[in-house]
């Protein structure tokens, strides 16, 4: 991302755009209807999960019966989006020639140089990552804290899969740039795994096959891809009832009594659960990853990004898609105003689009530079009063496990 002047937390001009979904796409099934699908899933799952983020299935049902739809009346994404949308602006600007270098600068200028006010840091991966930049510690080793192994890059790694449509070996390697500021091992491995997946989606390749692309980037004796294999061998069984379903799913991957919720190896397996049982189909992969708790918001939206690109937007239920605004910057106020739709047109594959055709780097609008740039116009970050919508990072209950 290039420096401008001026405040780099200054939202864009407008932040009015919503998922305008034409029944008559002429794109539809096409590189970039995928793409959107994938990024407005991703976003949708994050906005239906987060409510029951953090929570047993037997608190989710308690509370709300079986979650159907959205539980609050002012739905919004939290930082598995927003951190989506920084990733992709990033990839936008450096394509395939993307540095560790350009992801450091990038975290530097946009995220730890920017006065965050309220901001709550997120997860503890992105915490841990921004208090060793401000120490003055370089990628790799800004890597190096306690919570290097979360779902803080398979979070934000679906853009990776839209910009590589078609090459999961080079989503995978992509994503494990971005990702070496930020995470290690089993965390480095999730994100390889959703990339390379969504890319695999991207071309309409079956559920079976996206789920082999996943596979095939990440060790075969690794975390990541044990937990995968097994929720996907249990998600492929027949029961009686979806209940019985998602609880075998669930039980085949989470660690029982263990407080973090944010585990790479447990949130991919889920969603990749939840997208095979649902046999690709958005809504049903969504719902059950929703319904699945533990780290719900990053689930929904790996389940959601899978689904999302192999059927392309309109998979996504109208009511959902047209539920998705501008992100509020909650937790990066210099990504305020930006749509995911925005991030899809230019991410997605072909020579009108920004993405792996085209040259993305001369499409891209710079965070704090929005359509107003240059007319005087300045309206500082919104605050994020309480910072809801932004991961609250804590364990499952408090004061349960290590810090």
């Amino acid at each position: 991302m290039e420096t401008v002047a001026g405040n780099p937390a200054a939202p864009r001009a407008g932040g009015t755009r919503t998922a305008r979904l034409p029944a008559d796409d002429p794109d539809r099934g096409g590189p970039g209807d995928r793409a959107r699908g994938a990024l407005l899933g991703l976003a949708v799952g994050d906005a239906l999960g987060a409510p029951a983020e953090n929570m047993r299935p037997s608190e989710i049902r308690r509370r709300w019966g079986r979650i159907e739809g959205f539980v609050s009346d002012d739905p919004a994404g939290t930082d598995d989006t927003e951190y989506a949308i920084f990733s992709g602006l990033l990839l936008a600007r450096h394509g395939s020639a993307l540095t560790v270098t350009d992801v450091e600068r990038a975290w530097r200028m946009w995220i730890a140089d920017v006065d965050e006010g309220p901001f709550r840091g997120a997860g503890f991966s992105e915490r841990g990552t921004l208090e060793n930049l401000r120490r003055g510690l370089a990628a790799p080793i800004s890597a190096q804290h306690r919570h290097a192994w979360s779902d803080g890059l398979a979070m934000r790694a679906a853009p990776f899969g839209v910009f590589a449509a078609g090459r999961p070996d080079e989503a995978a390697r992509l994503v494990a740039v971005d990702g070496r500021v930020s995470h290690e091992g089993e965390g480095i491995y999730g994100g390889q795994a959703v990339a390379a997946g969504v890319a695999a989606a991207m071309t309409g390749a079956g559920v079976t096959s996206v789920i082999a692309a996943a596979l095939s980037v990440v060790p075969m004796d690794s975390w990541t891809a044990r937990s995968l294999r097994r929720a996907v061998t249990a998600a492929q069984r027949p029961y009686p009832d979806r209940l019985t379903g998602e609880r075998a799913v669930r039980s085949a991957v989470v660690v029982g009594g263990y407080p973090w919720t944010d585990l790479a190896p447990e949130a991919v397996g889920l969603a990749f659960g939840a997208f095979a049982a649902a046999r690709g189909d958005f809504r049903t992969a969504v719902l059950m990853a929703v319904n699945m708790g533990r780290d719900a918001d990053t689930t929904a939206a790996v389940a959601g990004a899978l689904a999302g690109a192999l059927h392309g937007a309109s998979a996504v239920p109208r009511v959902w898609a047209e539920a998705i605004g501008p992100v509020r910057g909650s937790c990066l106020p210099s990504m305020r105003g930006y749509h995911v739709l925005d991030i899809a047109d230019l991410l997605a594959p072909g020579p009108a689009a920004g993405g792996a055709g085209g040259s993305p780097g001369d499409a891209l609008a710079t965070p704090g530079a929005g359509p107003a740039a240059g007319t005087g116009e300045r309206v500082g970050p919104r605050p994020a009063a309480d910072g809801a919508n932004c991961r609250d990072a804590r364990p499952a209950r408090a004061g349960a496990g290590p810090r």
